[in-house]
């Protein structure tokens, strides 16, 4: 609160607008942290295949290419996944306007970060598909002749060679929780309870969406739902 007081000083800005510059902190910073850690990952290790480059016990580093969605969720030719690009490209575009609505009317601050943190954990991901098979020399792609996606060898380069087109660049995950379940639990889950590997843009989506779901009742006003874009600026 003491640093709000001297920025809006500094600024000479009513302290409402100072707010307003939060969410946009936010993404910022998520979008940084998250594009840093896939880069040095891309650009520093080989693919792991299912190894650790780091093992901490509950946390494990891997490297995973993901050419489909959150959580190491693919598809099985490339046009599906132009497809998942538009359709992440069309998805950010419409929580960027959402979070623009929720700025406009007021509503609660806890919520306004929680979506501004959806649209930062995708915009992460987006960068990735639109730029990546642009930027490094050696990538994930699709095999039309074995029918699946075939992964690289050695350490990628960003020197703007290029192994994809635009739209076609594949998603860097990294992070590997492993929780393993003991041998009593029944209906054969397996090993783990949740074997995806994940980057931090996945965990920003994910943890915004559980603590919205928690804290729906409280946070959330039926206004806020409402998709129209109106003069509405009551709790």
């Amino acid at each position: 609160m003491l640093l709000l007081v001297l920025l809006q000083k500094m600024l000479k800005v009513n302290l409402i607008n100072v707010k307003k510059f939060i969410p946009l902190f936010i993404v910022l910073f998520v979008i940084l942290i998250d594009q840093v850690t896939k880069i040095y990952i891309k650009s520093h290790y080989q693919l792991s295949f299912g190894n650790s480059i780091v093992d901490w016990g509950l946390l494990k580093i891997e490297f995973v290419e993901n050419p489909g969605m959150a959580f190491g969720f693919s598809f099985d030719n490339s046009w599906s996944k132009y497809l998942l690009s538009i359709f992440r490209f069309v998805a950010v575009l419409a929580i960027g306007w959402y979070i623009l609505k929720l700025i406009k009317h007021n509503a609660n601050s806890f919520l306004i970060y929680l979506v501004s943190l959806i649209f930062a954990g995708a915009v992460g991901n987006i960068i990735d598909n639109l730029f990546y098979g642009l930027i490094f020399d050696s990538g994930t792609t699709w095999n039309e002749e074995l029918g699946r996606w075939i992964g690289y060898h050695g350490v990628s380069e960003p020197n703007f060679d290029g192994y994809g087109s635009f739209l076609n660049g594949c998603v860097v995950d990294m992070f590997h929780l492993y929780i393993p379940l003991p041998d009593w639990v029944p209906f054969n889950f397996g090993e783990e309870l949740f074997p995806p590997v994940f980057n931090l843009a996945d965990a920003s989506i994910s943890v915004s969406v559980f603590l919205i779901i928690i804290f729906y009742k409280k946070i959330v006003r039926k206004s806020d739902i409402d998709l129209k874009w109106d003069d509405e600026n009551t709790r």
